[in-house]
Protein backbone atom coordinates (compact mmCIF):
# COMPACT_ATOMS: atom_id res chain seq x y z
CA UNK A 1 0.00 0.00 0.00
CA UNK A 2 2.93 2.32 0.72
CA UNK A 3 4.29 1.72 -2.78
CA UNK A 4 0.92 2.54 -4.33
CA UNK A 5 0.61 5.81 -2.39
CA UNK A 6 4.20 6.75 -3.20
CA UNK A 7 3.63 5.96 -6.89
CA UNK A 8 0.48 8.13 -7.01
CA UNK A 9 2.33 10.95 -5.28
CA UNK A 10 5.18 10.80 -7.83
CA UNK A 11 2.71 10.75 -10.76
CA UNK A 12 0.88 13.76 -9.28
CA UNK A 13 4.12 15.77 -9.07
CA UNK A 14 5.15 14.72 -12.58
CA UNK A 15 1.84 15.94 -14.02
CA UNK A 16 2.26 19.30 -12.30
CA UNK A 17 5.83 19.63 -13.60
CA UNK A 18 4.75 18.88 -17.16
CA UNK A 19 2.24 21.75 -17.06
CA UNK A 20 4.80 24.09 -15.50
CA UNK A 21 7.15 23.62 -18.47
CA UNK A 22 4.79 24.90 -21.16
CA UNK A 23 6.48 27.79 -22.94
CA UNK A 24 4.81 29.89 -25.57
CA UNK A 25 7.20 30.93 -28.31
CA UNK A 26 6.77 34.12 -30.31
CA UNK A 27 5.37 33.80 -33.81
CA UNK A 28 8.07 33.68 -36.47
CA UNK A 29 7.32 34.32 -40.13
CA UNK A 30 9.85 32.30 -42.12
CA UNK A 31 8.12 32.34 -45.50
CA UNK A 32 8.50 36.06 -46.24
CA UNK A 33 11.31 35.59 -48.75
CA UNK A 34 10.88 31.97 -49.80
CA UNK A 35 10.67 33.02 -53.48
CA UNK A 36 14.14 34.54 -53.20
CA UNK A 37 15.55 31.35 -51.69
CA UNK A 38 13.91 29.24 -54.40
CA UNK A 39 15.15 31.50 -57.21
CA UNK A 40 18.78 31.65 -56.11
CA UNK A 41 18.90 27.87 -55.48
CA UNK A 42 22.33 28.09 -53.89
CA UNK A 43 22.83 24.39 -53.23
CA UNK A 44 26.17 24.08 -55.05
CA UNK A 45 27.64 27.53 -54.43
CA UNK A 46 30.36 28.35 -51.94
CA UNK A 47 29.46 28.23 -48.25
CA UNK A 48 30.17 31.94 -47.72
CA UNK A 49 27.68 32.80 -50.50
CA UNK A 50 25.03 30.53 -48.99
CA UNK A 51 25.44 32.05 -45.56
CA UNK A 52 25.17 35.63 -46.82
CA UNK A 53 22.12 34.79 -48.96
CA UNK A 54 20.41 33.22 -45.95
CA UNK A 55 21.19 36.33 -43.91
CA UNK A 56 19.52 38.43 -46.63
CA UNK A 57 16.47 36.14 -46.77
CA UNK A 58 15.90 36.09 -43.01
CA UNK A 59 16.81 39.72 -42.31
CA UNK A 60 14.15 41.32 -40.12
CA UNK A 61 13.78 44.79 -41.57
CA UNK A 62 11.22 45.88 -38.96
CA UNK A 63 13.71 45.22 -36.16
CA UNK A 64 16.43 47.40 -37.70
CA UNK A 65 17.33 50.80 -36.24
CA UNK A 66 16.49 52.69 -39.42
CA UNK A 67 13.03 51.18 -40.06
CA UNK A 68 10.25 53.73 -40.42
CA UNK A 69 6.80 52.69 -41.61
CA UNK A 70 6.56 55.82 -43.77
CA UNK A 71 9.09 54.60 -46.36
CA UNK A 72 8.15 52.14 -49.10
CA UNK A 73 11.63 50.85 -49.99
CA UNK A 74 14.86 50.13 -48.12
CA UNK A 75 18.29 49.28 -49.56
CA UNK A 76 20.39 47.17 -47.20
CA UNK A 77 24.00 46.07 -47.82
CA UNK A 78 25.44 42.78 -46.56
CA UNK A 79 29.15 41.91 -46.67
CA UNK A 80 31.50 38.97 -46.28
CA UNK A 81 35.20 38.72 -47.20
CA UNK A 82 34.39 37.24 -50.63
CA UNK A 83 31.73 39.75 -51.67
CA UNK A 84 28.55 41.62 -50.99
CA UNK A 85 24.80 41.69 -51.53
CA UNK A 86 22.70 44.82 -51.87
CA UNK A 87 19.06 43.98 -51.26
CA UNK A 88 16.02 46.20 -51.76
CA UNK A 89 13.13 45.45 -49.37
CA UNK A 90 9.61 46.80 -49.27
CA UNK A 91 8.19 48.00 -45.94
CA UNK A 92 6.76 44.53 -45.20
CA UNK A 93 10.26 43.03 -45.44
CA UNK A 94 9.88 41.31 -48.81
CA UNK A 95 12.88 41.34 -51.11
CA UNK A 96 12.19 43.40 -54.22
CA UNK A 97 15.55 42.72 -55.90
CA UNK A 98 19.20 42.01 -55.15
CA UNK A 99 22.58 42.59 -56.72
CA UNK A 100 25.14 40.05 -55.49
CA UNK A 101 28.85 40.12 -56.33
CA UNK A 102 31.51 37.68 -55.16
CA UNK A 103 35.17 37.19 -56.09
CA UNK A 104 37.35 34.08 -56.10
CA UNK A 105 34.85 31.71 -54.58
CA UNK A 106 34.70 27.95 -54.90
CA UNK A 107 33.18 27.24 -58.32
CA UNK A 108 30.27 24.88 -58.88
CA UNK A 109 31.14 21.42 -60.14
CA UNK A 110 29.25 21.95 -63.40
CA UNK A 111 31.25 25.10 -64.15
CA UNK A 112 34.58 23.41 -63.36
CA UNK A 113 33.63 20.36 -65.44
CA UNK A 114 32.70 22.55 -68.40
CA UNK A 115 36.01 24.45 -68.20
CA UNK A 116 38.09 21.27 -67.92
CA UNK A 117 36.36 19.73 -70.95
CA UNK A 118 36.82 22.77 -73.19
CA UNK A 119 40.15 24.08 -71.86
CA UNK A 120 42.35 21.23 -70.65
CA UNK A 121 45.71 22.26 -69.18
CA UNK A 122 44.52 25.81 -68.46
CA UNK A 123 44.69 27.20 -64.92
CA UNK A 124 41.91 29.20 -63.29
CA UNK A 125 43.55 32.35 -61.96
CA UNK A 126 40.50 34.42 -60.99
CA UNK A 127 36.72 34.19 -60.91
CA UNK A 128 33.66 36.27 -60.18
CA UNK A 129 30.07 35.31 -59.41
CA UNK A 130 27.10 37.67 -59.81
CA UNK A 131 23.44 37.13 -59.05
CA UNK A 132 20.61 39.47 -59.95
CA UNK A 133 17.28 38.62 -58.30
CA UNK A 134 14.08 40.20 -59.62
CA UNK A 135 11.26 40.01 -57.09
CA UNK A 136 8.60 41.08 -59.60
CA UNK A 137 9.13 37.89 -61.61
CA UNK A 138 10.68 35.70 -58.92
CA UNK A 139 13.61 34.93 -61.24
CA UNK A 140 17.34 35.15 -60.69
CA UNK A 141 20.08 35.64 -63.27
CA UNK A 142 23.41 34.08 -62.32
CA UNK A 143 26.72 34.78 -64.03
CA UNK A 144 30.22 33.41 -63.63
CA UNK A 145 33.24 35.17 -65.05
CA UNK A 146 36.37 33.02 -65.04
CA UNK A 147 39.89 34.04 -66.04
CA UNK A 148 42.12 31.25 -67.37
CA UNK A 149 45.84 31.19 -68.04
CA UNK A 150 48.02 28.86 -70.10
CA UNK A 151 51.63 29.89 -70.54
CA UNK A 152 51.44 33.50 -71.88
CA UNK A 153 47.79 33.31 -72.94
CA UNK A 154 44.88 34.58 -70.86
CA UNK A 155 41.21 33.93 -71.61
CA UNK A 156 38.10 35.24 -69.93
CA UNK A 157 35.00 33.05 -69.99
CA UNK A 158 31.43 33.87 -69.02
CA UNK A 159 28.80 31.39 -67.91
CA UNK A 160 25.18 32.16 -67.10
CA UNK A 161 21.91 30.42 -66.33
CA UNK A 162 20.00 31.63 -69.41
CA UNK A 163 19.52 28.02 -70.50
CA UNK A 164 18.12 26.81 -67.18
Amino acid sequence: MKKLMLGLLVIGFAIQLMHAQEIELPEVNIDVNYKYLEAIDSEEVAESVKMLEKEVAFYDLKESDFYNDEYDKYNVSFYCPEGSIIAAYNKEGRILNTVEKFKNIKLQKTVIRSILEQYPNWDIIENGYKVYYFGSTGNAKKEYKVKLKKEDKIKTLKFNNDND
